[in-house]
Formats: structure tokens, C-alpha cells, sequence
């Protein structure tokens, strides 16, 4: 019988990676700023005014900036047609799914990316890149 390879130890995380994955997290939090701040478009807005105060320290962080503004501006775009639609009443069964896909999509963002990983958000048009 084959003993198994013995384990690799794992590279130690610096406090600078630490640092870029927690600015990782929070952008991708940040979307979820339009639910709790009073003005509409602050699920842009806030992950805008972090990206573009935080790109300069980490390539993760300019990359997962991008990837939120794309996945923020996508979802805009996408709730706009459906709410328009929803004068022909197909919009009532498209706009909650919409919603749905977008919420779930910050939150499995974001364990991905406080386990290390990084995460490509579903539908989303690249128009950072």
C-alpha cells in the first residue's frame, strides 16, 4: 500500500495579501450599499469611489473593481428592462428573477473571494476591461 504524498505547508499570507483581499471583499459588499443608502445608483457609486481610491495598491483589487463595476452596470441594465417590461406584465416575472440572481451572485462573490478564490459574475457585460 502507497503512503500518501506528505503535505505541502501552505505559503504563508503576507499582511499586504490580507490587506487586497478584505478591499476584495468589501467591493464586492459594496454593491449591496443600494439596499441600505437612500439614493439609487449607490450600488455603483460606492464600489466606483473605492476602486478607483484602491486600484493603485494590488492588481486583485484594480481586477475585482473592474469586475463589480461591470457586474453592477450589467444588473442596472437589466433591471431597467425588466421594470420597462413589465408594462406588457412579463416584466413581473422577470424583474424578481433578475433581482434574485443578483443577490445571490454578491454573496457567492464574496466567499469565493474571502476563501481565496476569484470569482467571474454571471451575464455581465465587460465594459471595464
Amino acid at each position: 500500500m502507497d503512503t500518501p504524498p506528505p503535505l505541502v505547508p501552505l505559503k504563508p499570507v503576507s499582511s499586504s495579501d490580507e490587506s487586497a483581499r478584505s478591499w476584495c471583499i468589501g467591493l464586492h459588499l459594496s454593491g449591496l450599499s443600494g439596499l441600505i443608502l437612500s439614493f439609487a445608483l449607490a450600488h455603483i457609486v460606492v464600489p466606483l469611489v473605492i476602486w478607483l481610491v484602491k486600484r493603485s495598491d494590488s492588481p486583485e483589487i484594480d481586477a475585482t473593481g473592474k469586475e463589480v463595476l461591470n457586474f453592477q452596470i450589467s444588473y442596472t441594465i437589466y433591471s431597467l428592462i425588466a421594470g420597462g417590461l413589465c408594462f406588457v406584465l412579463v416584466g413581473f416575472v422577470i424583474l424578481p428573477i433578475v433581482l434574485l440572481v443578483w443577490l445571490v451572485s454578491i454573496i457567492i462573490a464574496t466567499v469565493k473571494t474571502s476563501n481565496g478564490e476569484s470569482y467571474r459574475y454571471p451575464f455581465t457585460i465587460r465594459f471595464l476591461k
